[in-house]
């Protein structure tokens, strides 16, 4: 080769090498902008720890002891600090995920070039070779595509993290963001998912279950069909644990033998759900939806668990009882504090979770329209003691049209609930027995307009429409809610001061900063004499037995004084029962969601009164109640207010009338009307007193002016046996009767088909006994006496008997 040759050779390569060396750094400088450009686009991961992670708002009970049900998004998360993360979590998330993670700066190179290498032979980007550090930046601030400018981010963001955070600060963000499956992001809610327990209180088992799922939380899933899986996966982390020293050989051994005990898989995670629901209701209109699902609240309610559980149990058993007896399929019930509103038990239907049968998600407690029947009433004779007239007022209850005009197409003309008309009766006593007549008169005489408004002053307040309503409105002619309904009683209970209800006791953030604070808020609505007088005449026992009869003792809690009422609708379609004490208010619903009547007189006394008193006595139980204020003494001059309708007149003759007749209605105490007739009521009311004072008003009786009493009714009552009782341990029926004229006939019944009959002359008092021999005996079964006087008057009592 000559000297030329060689010459030109050298020059040759050197040309090349130049070449090479300037796409070379072209190459770099080209990659160092590429990585530039990519860094430029990258958060700072010093905004990690001011950071926004989504948090779950978890709703408990008034102890905050009990978590009734976490609301979230995407993401089921609550955040714990590095002193909670027991060590085994912390250890057994190291040895499946990243061994080197106290070592390494960032990536573990070789696991990179293992990687690499891979993926070059797979021509696929498959495998990362993520540590710990470059999951948390890859969860925090990337999305999940398989790219290279997506891992180049990675590998900065890890390095900017290492230099920006320590060691054991990137474990706990990792920990608090990593997906676990389940809609569980974190190890505290991974805890409470899978184990129903606090990550603190995790075992070595648990802690390895927890750090198998990383890899592939639904595959792994413990509720789905890799179950062995799962297992081996789990071995696996303990035999890394064991090989790094983090747990002996015999702790390995005993985990790797100890089975896993996971919670069933729950269908909603919710206790007390229409309780919650409303609270959750509440909590999105005030601070929005996004916000409750993502902040972190702690909400602290006023539900008292154990009563909810009391609650529960009632209506349930109680409405698959009324499913059978009656074909009536739901049921709800409200308690609440009545010093301070409170909503302590709210179930809204038998069963939440059973969308067929009963519609259970509609919570007929808060969202129900039920006409409320005679439940009503108590707000109709408030609003009359209001005005002046006394629980002693007499008014008569007898067949009576309500509309002055005569025309039959507008009258209303009401019947009592047995069909019967007792003559004269004080406004206490109609109260207490829920009659109808008296009850429409009192509504007429207290004004539509101003019932209305104490109604909506003491809670109600759905009732709005008062040109639809009528004076019907006493009989449950408007719609109600259970809740307004318990809290509109519990003004009552506290004597015409009403405390804002409420659902919940506290509100924080996720920082601990309190957003809202229960505060008791109340307004006195009347003043205290008329509540009292309601809650005198409603927990007189002796008042409302003859309306109860056999089921007294279900309105009855031994040592707790009670006030009670109940209402049925047209067709038992809905029945009710509303009983409280002193301090606390329950309200019972029983029916059908869809409207349809219930069967066999499934009204409030059958249906609803034994939810309530399962309920009520159990909730009293070892606690002691408040007595009654007793309503002042009331003096007033006119004879019927103070109990008299036969009346004295300037001439000495003995009067009877109606009471439009003494008063005027909207001053009953001030002077007697001069034209009385100009009432557009007055001869509608006062016609039937005239007619009824022929037949029952004797010379001697006009002398005598005796107190009020029922003048010719009988009254009929079982001795034995008892509602509700077996009918294989009763093999006789005695039946008492009780009446002013001799009793000439009675009859016995079961299931409508007559068993026996005695006529004869009884005289006033008389127990007979029959025999109880029916030919076909039915599950539930109806037992009924009938009597009849010598002036041809009616009365019969029925009661139920079970198989």
């Amino acid at each position: 080769m000559t000297k030329t040759h060689k010459h030109k050779k050298q020059k040759k390569i050197l040309k090349i090498l130049v070449i090479i060396g300037g796409l070379f750094f072209i190459g770099s400088a080209l990659g160092v902008a590429y990585i530039a450009s990519l860094a430029a686009t990258i958060p700072d991961p010093a905004e990690l720890g001011n950071q926004h992670i989504n948090q779950s708002t978890k709703i408990f009970d008034r102890t905050g002891e009990n978590l009734l049900y976490e609301v979230y998004g995407e993401e089921n998360r609550t955040v714990i600090p590095f002193e909670e993360i027991p060590r085994v979590a912390r250890e057994a998330t190291i040895a499946v995920e990243d061994q080197l993670f106290y070592t390494h700066r960032a990536f573990d190179t070789r696991a990179i070039i293992r990687a690499a290498w891979s993926n070059i032979k797979k021509v696929r980007f498959e495998e990362g070779a993520s540590t710990i550090t470059q999951q948390l930046a890859k969860n925090t601030f990337l999305t999940r595509e398989k790219t290279l400018s997506r891992k180049i981010k990675e590998l900065l963001l890890a390095l900017w993290l290492e230099r920006t955070y320590s060691k054991d600060k990137i474990l706990e963000l990792y920990l608090n963001q990593i997906p676990y499956g389940a809609n569980a992001y974190g190890i505290e809610a991974a805890s409470k998912t899978y184990f129903n327990k606090p990550a603190r209180d995790i075992t070595l088992n648990e802690a390895a279950t927890l750090a198998s799922l990383l890899k592939a939380p639904s595959y792994y899933s413990p509720w789905g069909t890799h179950v062995p899986e799962l297992i081996a996966r789990k071995n696996y982390v303990l035999k890394q644990m064991a090989s790094l020293g983090f747990i002996t050989k015999e702790e390995k051994e005993v985990a790797e033998k100890t089975l896993t005990e996971f919670v069933p898989v729950k269908i909603s995670g919710i206790k007390a759900p229409h309780f919650v629901l409303t609270v959750q209701e509440y909590l999105n209109k005030k601070y929005g939806e996004d916000f409750v699902r993502t902040s972190g609240l702690t909400v602290i309610t006023t539900l008292d668990i154990d009563l909810q559980t009391k609650a529960e149990d009632a209506v349930k058993k109680g409405a698959l009882r009324n499913e059978e007896l009656y074909k009536g399929t739901n049921a709800a019930l409200v308690a609440e504090e009545t010093a301070t509103g409170q909503i302590l038990a709210l179930v809204g239907s038998r069963d939440y979770f059973d969308t067929t049968a009963t519609d259970g998600n509609f919570n007929v407690a808060t969202q129900g329209l039920r006409q409320p029947g005679s439940t009503i009433k108590p707000f109709i004779y408030l609003s009359a003691f209001q005005k002046g007239y006394t629980p002693d007022t007499v008014v008569f209850d007898l067949p009576t049209e309500f509309d002055a005009s005569g025309n039959p197409e507008r009258s209303y003309m009401p019947h009592n609930f047995d069909d019967k008309f007792v003559g004269p009766i004080t406004l206490k006593d109609a109260l207490a027995q829920s009659r109808n007549v008296p009850s429409v008169k009192t509504l007429y005489l207290t004004g539509l307009k101003d019932a209305l408004e104490l109604a909506r002053q003491f809670g109600i307040t759905t009732l709005k429409e008062q040109s639809r309503y009528g004076l019907s409105l006493v009989l449950g002619g408007g719609e109600v809610r259970l809740i307004d309904l318990v809290h509109a009683y519990g003004t009552i209970a506290q004597e015409g001061v009403r405390h804002n209800q409420s659902f919940i006791l506290s509100i924080k953030d996720a920082s601990g900063k309190t957003l809202e604070e229960y505060k008791d808020s109340s307004e006195t609505v009347s003043d205290p004499q008329a509540p009292r007088l309601i809650n005198s005449i409603l927990s007189d026992v002796e008042l409302r037995r003859p309306l109860f009869h056999g089921s007294l003792n279900q309105t009855i809690v031994d040592d707790h004084e009670i006030a009670l009422k109940t209402g049925t609708t047209n067709d038992y379609r809905d029945a009710w029962t509303i009983g409280y004490t002193k301090d606390l208010v329950v309200g019972v619903w029983a029916g059908n969601n869809d409207n349809a009547p219930m069967q066999k007189q499934g009204g409030s006394i059958l249906a609803a009164l034994p939810i309530w008193h399962t309920f009520m006595s159990e909730a009293l139980k070892e606690k002691t109640s408040g007595s009654f204020t007793r309503p002042d003494p009331i003096v007033v001059e006119k004879p019927v207010l103070r109990g008299q309708y036969l009346v004295t007149d300037q001439t000495n003759q003995v009067n009877i009338h109606e009471i439009l007749y003494y008063v005027e209605k909207n001053n009953p105490q001030g002077d007697k009307p001069s034209h009385p007739e100009n009432d557009p009521q007055f001869y509608n009311w006062e016609n039937p007193v005239i007619e009824w004072a022929k037949t029952n008003i004797t010379t001697e009786l006009l002398r005598t002016m005796p107190s009020l009493i029922n003048q010719n009714t009988p009254s009929v009552d079982f001795v034995s046996p008892k509602n509700g009782d077996y009918i294989r341990l009763s093999r006789t029926a005695t039946v008492q009767v009780i009446a002013p004229s001799s009793i000439k006939k009675i009859e016995l019944y079961f299931n409508d088909s007559i068993l026996e009959s005695a006529s004869g002359d009884f005289g006033t008092s008389y127990t007979h006994i029959f025999t109880l021999k029916p030919n076909r005996i039915l599950p539930q079964n109806l037992l009924t006496v009938k009597a009849f006087d010598s002036n041809n008057n009616e009365l019969q009592k029925s009661i139920i008997l079970f198989e």
